[in-house]
Parts: C-alpha cells; structure tokens; sequence
C-alpha cells in the first residue's frame, strides 16, 4: 500500500448568501459528554453540503459524503478528553472535562451554526463560572475566527500564517506551525534539487490561496520562478464547475512541457479528480509536492497509478506514536452511539451496504484505522492537552496546590504557534519499493543551467527563470553557474578569452635570450665580429700589398673598427630592456655606422677627385681632401645628434599593454630624434652611392667603385624596406626588425669591400703585387681610341696623367685605389 505520513486539514466550501441562510440547521453537537470544563470542536465529519439552485426561501438541504478521516480527528478529540480525565492530572483536582463537538460538514455555514452553539453556551455556563475553550480542526474562514475570538479560547489546528497576528486574534493558538514554516522548506527543497520552474496547484479559500502567496513570494526572493497557478474550486458538489476547472488545470500542465515539479496546496478530493485526469490523457511525469493538506491520504491516488503520475513528495508534521489510539479505535463497540451520532451513521452506513450484525464491527474499525493522519491525531492531542494543563494550573492556584504533570511538554510562541518541524516523505508502491532511482535526476528548469563562462541574458517580460546563455566578452568571466552579468577582469594585470570562467594573469613578456630567433639573430651578429677580426688581422698582415693600400690602407682599419661597434649594438636589442639598454643601444649603432659610412664616402670623393672633367676644379679638390677631417666631421654631426636626443628626450623602458600579455619595451623617446639619426646615415650613404656610381667602369680588378655602388644599395634597400614593416609591426619581435636590418647593413659592407679583397689576397696573389697593377692600368688606357667616343679618351687621360702622380708617390693611396 502507499504508505503516508503526512498531516493534512479539510477546507471549507465559501457559499453564497442565500445558500447559507438556507443551510440544514445543525445546531444540536454530533457528540456530547458532560464535564466540569466544556471543550468545544469542529470537525468536517461531512464532505458538504447538498447543493441546491434557484432558491426561493429556506430550505433544509442535508450534508453529504460521509468523511471517514474528519470521523477519526473528533475521535481522536474524545479519545485525548478520555484520556487527560483519567490521568492524575486533572484527578486529583477533581475536574473533568466534557465536549461539544459539531460537524461543519466542510461549510461554512455549518460551522457558524456551531459556533452559535458554543457563544450560547458559553453565556449559559458564565453564570456557572465554567470556561467553554475551543478545539478547531478544520482551516475556517478567517472571519469565522474574528467573530469567535471575543467569546472563546481558541486551541486551532490551522496553517494560516496570518493567525499569529496577535493584535488581530488575541485569542488564537495552534499545534500545527504556520505555513510560512512549509512553504520554506518546500522552497529548500526545489532549490537543493535545483527546481527553478514550478507550477503551483491549489483550492480556493484562506488555505490554498495563504499556503500559495506563501510559496510564492518565497520562492521568487531566491529565483524560483512559478510558470502557472491553478485555483481549484473549493466546493466539490459544483461538479461540473469541478470537472471545467480540473481540465483546465491538466491542459496548462501539458501545455507546460518544461515544467516537471508541480507544488500543490489542494484538498484530498481534488487531487484524486486530478490524478484520474492526467492518467487517463498519459501526461509525462512530474514531481508532486503534497502539502499537509493531502500528503497522508491513500485513496488520493492508486498504487499502479503511482508509476504513471510520477513521484510524490510530501510535507507532514511531527508526531508521536499513535498505537494508544489506534487501540482505542479498535475498542469501540456499539454502546459508543448513545452520545456520538457520528458513530451512529457510520455504523448505519455499514448495516446497509453490507448487511452485517452489529456485533461485527471489525470492517468499520479497520477502515477507521486507515484514515488515521497520524499527525492530525498529535495535534488534536496537543490541542487537549494544552487546556488540560492549563486548567490544572488555573485549579492548583486557586487550590493552592501543584497539579501533577506528567508526558511530554510544549510550549507555545509568543504568537500562539508551536513549531515541531515537519517530515518529508516519498510514497512507496504496494510492493514497499520507493521510486528513488530517477527523481534526483529530474529537471525542471525553464532553461539549461548557464556555465561559468557565460551569463544569463533574460527577454523582456518573460520569466527570470527563461533567458538564453551568451558567453562573456573578452576579457570578463563568470566563475558561477546561472550569473547574471560578467565580471571584468583588471585590464591592467588580467586578461580572459570570451568565454572564460576566470581571469589569468597576463604575462610580462620581451625579446628574450632564449628566443629562437634571438639566438639566431645574435649568432649571425656574432660570427658577423669575428669574421671582422680575421679580416682586420689579414690586412693588417698584408697592410703593404696593393689590393690593401688600393682598399683605402688605414681607413679600411676604422672601417672593420666601426662595424665590430655595429654588431655589437645588436647584442642590446635582446634581453629585458633597462633604460641604460635603451639608450645605449640606438647610440651606439648610429655613431658606429656613421663612422662607416664616413670612411666610404672619403672613398667614394677619391673617385670624384680622379675623373673630375674639369682640371682646376680637381686641384682644388685635391688641396681640400683631407680623409681624416672628413670622417671627423661626419661622425660629429652625428654626434650632436644623439647628444640632443638624449638631453632632450631620451630613450627609455616602458610597459606596453596588451591583451594577453604586458610588453617590456624600449621607448625611443623621440622619433623625430630617431628618424633624424637614420636619416642622416641614409643621406651619407646616398651621397656615397650618386659618388661611386660614375666610377663603375673602372678596371675590374681594381674597381672600389663598383663595390661602394653595391654596398649602399644593400643598406638603402634594407632600410627603405625596414621604415613600412617597423611601423607596422608591434610586441616583442619588434626589436628583432631593427636587428636584421643592422645585420643585412653590416653584411652587405663586409661583403662588397672586404670579402672580394680578401679573396685576392689569399687566392689570387699574382695580382698583387705594383707590377700587375702598373701593368692593369696600362692594358686598360690602350683601348681608349679617339671611335668618337669622347668620355673615353678624357677617361684615358685623366688615368695617364694620375699613373704619373703614383708613380711620383706623392698620392699612393690615390695611386691604388684606381
């Protein structure tokens, strides 16, 4: 069987006026028992009320449905009464306590009537200084309990949170706790599951819509959102009204498909129509959360139904051991009926459709046993007991006397409520099998979980719970589930991929040592030095040679000087920039290579001085030649220029951000100073490629000429090339732009005036020496003819006319460097 632990309390039906003027007069208590002591209760001993329409004066319309469970709760009252008479503790005092209980027949018409009942004899018993408190089991109209409270102690078994009011119901006290107490855990429940997306399901009156505003409210402040609310009739005999109002409520539940958990707060009766109705349409499964309204009551649904509709999770009070009175159930015999009329139509009931003797009561009793709420019971219980025990104390004062206490104790609030918790239950087939297996995987959600990394984006005006996930930007990040907004990483240290769930840190990043291309870089800048070294020492060894004086003798010296000064400004390019370093290096490639490029122009004006048209023009030139002040000069220009760069606005390290990364790097202060700098290297250099290039058609073997055009066209290519791709090229290979070109410069020089030497040095050795040079020149004047070819005689001149001037030694290192 399913097996229920759940308390749930009985509704009442809200009529209309004429209706209730019209109301089976009831006003004579089902059951009575005398007692010093009156104790007053309300039980729905009926479902409700005939329902008549077109009324057109009083009628008397009887209660119908006949309610096994309500029967059982004034048991339960009179068993308590009973019980707490027959115990010391009221004994010794010699009180009793006695009872007037009516049927509501779950209307509220009914229970005024027997409120009425109770007000008057309450004024009866005021002459006898006897006290009428009242035992209320039923959830009554709010109303009820205002008109009431002036007359009655009220002992109530109703959830309404509104009762703790004190300043409303000064009166009131119950032994079940409020609602706000269920719909909290309720609310604790969905969110330890993770339900976010509800439906709620209830029957109208102060209970259900109470229970509903309670759970709602609650479950919205922690973002469970409510998808649908269906109110259910609270009156069962409109039938048809009934039947609209349940098919409506299965259709918003298939029309629902997302939602998979359905709280309801309706009464027994209703969920049993409504249970029938979704097994017979085949609606997919869902999680049911019972309330104390339906959550212990079996015959709401069938044990094979029990696999079709799902699941069900059910909220009951605490409660103690009910054996006592289940034995009490079992005692019963038919003498009970003289005072109880209840019994006695229950036991009609039986004799009718079963036709069995009176003495077998056995059928009446078991079904009694089953619709047993064990938690309804305990507070019945603990509503008796709490007037025993304060009548004990009213008595043992006025007595002087301590009244013996005996069982348990429990205390009401300031508010009149007691709160004892509540158990959770999940129903069980016939078999004893809890359906466990799949309900902790349920998922009810109107949309997917968002991911760390993204963000809930909501529409305007759909529920909060409905939103569509979207990654986070670049450079924020969610590192929860289900976040509304990303946070912003701090662009000043972190950085984040879109999409991401946290920050990272960025790195400080340069042109490393360890970098493949640095290593290859400086490997080249040093092979570069040492190849500078050997062809320093081979002319310096061959310093007398002709090829060697014709190459410029000790110019070549301060040329090899100056670009061991421009390999090793590479080597400050590469590393963890310092302010020192970024000074340093740009300095120092610029006075190096100015010194080279220097040395080559005074070269290259050796050529214009020899094959000058004009002769004055060429004395004059030949007084003004000095190579050394020429050099001088144009490395001082040079000088003053990175003077000022650095005084003025110089180099210095700085931090680049980026995205990813920080970005150690040389600032070059001034790019006016910088372009200056180069542009003044490229300007000597362009001055040494117009010079060289009218010499080209010198003899070949000894033709400087040729070498200097080459050689500045490979430094003005590389650097015309470097200016777009240094400028468009940014992070920590940008060091490495300028490296290459510095290289390619420095390798081109090498390569156009010394290599081709060194190789007639070390290869060609006949060919230098003064006689194959004299007899070179001599060869290459002979084919000068006067074929109309001026230049060519002029040129055939000038070469006779300075062969003489090196024969007379008196410019030797002009002499050789035709």
């Amino acid at each position: 069987m399913i097996y229920l632990l759940v308390l749930t309390l009985m509704l009442l039906v809200e009529m209309d006026p004429v209706i209730e003027a019209t109301v089976q007069d009831r006003r004579r208590p089902g059951a009575v028992a005398p007692g010093n002591i009156l104790i007053g209760g309300l039980f729905p001993i009926h479902d409700g009320v005939e329902n008549i329409g077109n009324l057109s004066g009083p009628q008397n319309p009887t209660c119908i449905g006949f309610s096994p469970t309500g029967l059982t709760q004034s048991l339960a009252m009179i068993h308590t009464v009973e019980k707490v008479n027959s115990s010391p503790l009221l004994r010794h005092l010699g009180v009793t306590l006695g009872y007037y209980i009516h049927d509501t027949c779950s209307d509220v018409t009914a229970a005024l009537r027997g409120m009425e009942d109770f007000i008057k004899r309450h004024s009866e018993c005021s002459s006898t200084s006897r006290l009428i408190p009242q035992v209320l089991v039923s959830t009554i109209k709010i109303d009820f309990l205002t008109t009431a409270e002036d007359f009655l102690v009220q002992i109530y078994a109703s959830t309404a949170d509104i009762l703790s009011d004190k300043s409303r119901f000064p009166a009131f006290s119950r032994t079940v706790p409020s609602d706000v107490h269920q719909t909290s855990a309720m609310v604790k429940l969905l969110l330890a599951n993770q339900w976010n997306w509800v439906g709620v399901v209830s029957t109208d009156g102060d209970y259900g819509r109470s229970a509903m505003d309670s759970f709602v409210s609650q479950a919205l402040e922690v973002g469970i959102c409510v998808a649908f609310r269906e109110i259910l009739p609270d009156s069962i005999t409109n039938k048809q009204r009934l039947h609209a109002t349940i098919s409506q409520t299965i259709t918003t539940i298939h029309t629902h498909s997302k939602v998979k958990v359905v709280v309801s707060f309706a009464k027994p009766e209703h969920m049993s129509r409504l249970f029938r109705g979704l097994v017979r349409n085949q609606e997919d499964q869902h999680v049911w959360v019972a309330s104390d309204n339906w959550s212990t009551y079996e015959e709401v649904l069938s044990h094979e139904d029990l696999y079709h509709i799902g699941w069900v999770v059910g909220f009951s009070f605490k409660f103690r051991d009910v054996t006592p009175f289940e034995e009490y159930l079992l005692s019963l015999h038919l003498n009970s009926e003289r005072n109880n009329s209840f019994l006695k139509e229950l036991y009609s009931s039986f004799r009718d459709s079963h036709n069995i003797s009176e003495a077998n009561v056995s059928a009446i009793t078991d079904q009694l046993i089953r619709s047993t709420p064990p938690g309804v019971v305990f507070s019945i219980e603990m509503a008796v007991n709490a007037i025993a025990q304060a009548v004990a104390k009213l008595c043992s004062h006025r007595n002087s006397k301590v009244c013996t206490r005996k069982g348990d104790s429990y205390t009401f609030d300031e508010n009149g409520d007691i709160n004892l918790g509540y158990d959770i239950t999940l129903w069980e087939t016939a078999e004893g099998q809890l359906k466990t297996q799949n309900v902790v995987n349920i998922t009810s959600r109107c949309s997917d979980s968002c991911e760390p990394g993204q963000f809930k984006k909501t529409t305007e005006g759909q529920h909060t719970c409905c939103y569509d996930c979207i990654d986070c930007a670049e450079n924020q990040y969610t590192n929860y589930t289900d976040m509304d907004q990303c946070y912003t990483c701090d662009s000043n240290t972190e950085w984040a991929d879109p999409g991401s769930s946290g920050c990272k840190l960025k790195t400080l990043e340069f042109f490393p040592w360890n970098d493949g291309f640095a290593v290859m870089l400086l490997s080249l800048a040093g092979i570069g030095v040492l190849v500078v070294g050997l062809v320093s020492f081979l002319f310096l060894w061959h310093r007398d040679s002709p090829v060697v004086k014709a190459a410029g003798g000790p110019l070549c010296q301060l040329i090899l000087f100056s670009l061991v000064g421009s390999f090793m400004s590479a080597a400050f390019f590469v590393g963890k920039p310092t302010n020192a370093q970024c000074k340093v290096r740009q300095v120092l490639y610029g006075l190096s290579f100015t010194l080279c490029v220097s040395c080559i122009l005074v070269k290259s004006l050796k050529i214009l001085l020899a094959f000058h048209m004009k002769l004055l023009l060429q004395q004059v030139l030949r007084r003004l030649y000095k190579s050394y002040v020429v050099v001088c000069a144009c490395v001082a220009v040079q000088g003053v220029i990175c003077t000022c760069w650095l005084l003025l606005k110089s180099p210095h390290k700085t931090f680049t951000l980026y995205t990813k990364y920080i970005l150690e790097e040389c600032n070059e202060g001034s790019y006016v100073a910088f372009a200056v700098m180069l542009g003044y290297i490229a300007l000597l250099a362009l001055l040494c490629f117009i010079i060289a290039f009218q010499g080209r058609k010198l003899p070949e073997k000894y033709n400087e000429a040729k070498f200097i055009t080459f050689g500045m066209l490979i430094y003005l290519i590389a650097w015309v090339i470097f200016i777009p791709i240094y400028i468009s090229t940014d992070g920590k290979y940008l060091p490495a732009v300028e490296m290459v070109v510095i290289l390619i410069s420095n390798y081109g020089i090498l390569s156009c005036h010394f290599l081709p030497k060194c190789y007639s040095i070390i290869f060609r050795k006949t060919y230098n020496t003064r006689d194959a040079f004299m007899k070179n020149i001599y060869e290459y004047s002979k084919k000068c003819t006067y074929t109309g070819i001026k230049y060519l005689k002029t040129l055939k001149d000038s070469l006779l006319m300075y062969i003489n001037l090196c024969l007379n030694r008196e410019h030797e290192c002009l002499c050789f460097s035709l």
